[in-house]
């Protein structure tokens, strides 16, 4: 995966820290997939009472004024040689300039940068709980040491594997803001595994259009080895994978390693956001 374009990125809405305001809400997403606890992971990431490749972000005290100024001096340049920190705000920047040509009304959510823990809408929230995004604030939260732990449990902390990070938990505001967040949230696991898999989907018709145009926002085109290492970052974060041989469907938030390969594929082939309603369809 290669940005195109040079020099600094836009970064819009892309900052250090968080607002807080324990809104009660919850928070999605945390589990792409994985994190250092299991519990936020199965049971749906409720921060309202809870509790990397960065060299920067590694160090957990390194503080919030340091991330502000990492992220501002941040270059297409650093994102493209792995700088975590800058591919989170580079993939931000393309998000923000791919979704309003693809969904009416969208409106860019706000990202967030931070290391060890942070304050939302949502709750205290730790780097334990894994990138989420909080609909009570609109903001998409990650800690870039993520991506390394992401590659200890079998994932790719490839490039194009973090910005499949970055772009599912935008597929949770997408979800959002077609009202689909709250709809998934009232059915219980079922629900859950809807939304995820959704995101996975709308990550992949972000990917699609990503590399159709030119200038910055858009990449170069991506090639197939580029996309394994999106597919062993999906199948390294199934429920199944994670949960190992005794591993129960019925406990499932997330999706199996093959749904959410199989949803990424739908809308990265097809580029469709239609394609991507998990809730009208019996085979995920």
């Amino acid at each position: 995966m290669t940005f195109q374009g040079s020099g600094g990125i836009d970064g819009g809405g892309v900052g250090a820290g968080g607002g807080g305001g324990g809104g009660g809400r919850i928070a999605m997403g945390g589990g792409l997939g994985l994190v250092v606890t299991l519990i936020a992971l199965f049971f749906g990431l409720d921060l309202t009472g809870g509790s990397g490749s960065s060299s920067l972000t590694q160090d957990q005290g390194a503080s919030q004024s340091q991330l502000e100024q990492h992220i501002r001096a941040c270059t297409y340049e650093q994102a493209n040689a792995g700088d975590s920190v800058c591919i989170i705000a580079a993939t931000a920047d393309s998000l923000n300039a791919i979704w309003p040509q693809l969904l009416n009304g969208y409106t860019k959510p706000q990202t967030r940068i931070f290391s060890g823990s942070i304050d939302t809408a949502c709750g205290h929230a730790t780097s334990a709980m894994g990138p989420f995004y909080c609909p009570a604030d609109q903001t998409a939260y990650f800690d870039p040491t993520f991506f390394a732990e992401l590659k200890r449990m079998g994932g790719s902390d490839g490039n194009l594997a973090q910005m499949y990070v970055v772009a599912h938990e935008f597929g949770h505001h997408v979800e959002n803001l077609m009202g689909v967040l709250a709809k998934g949230q009232r059915m219980g696991n079922d629900g859950s595994v809807r939304i995820e898999l959704q995101a996975d989907c709308l990550a992949g018709v972000w990917a699609h259009h990503a590399q159709e145009g030119t200038g910055t926002g858009y990449l170069k085109p991506i090639t197939d080895e580029q996309i394994a290492t999106v597919i062993q970052t999906a199948r390294a974060i199934g429920d199944d994978t994670i949960q190992g041989a005794r591993s129960n469907p019925e406990g499932w938030t997330h999706g199996s390693a093959d749904q959410r390969v199989r949803w990424f594929q739908v809308g990265y082939d097809s580029g469709e956001l239609r394609r991507c309603d998990t809730f009208a369809t019996n085979q995920l």
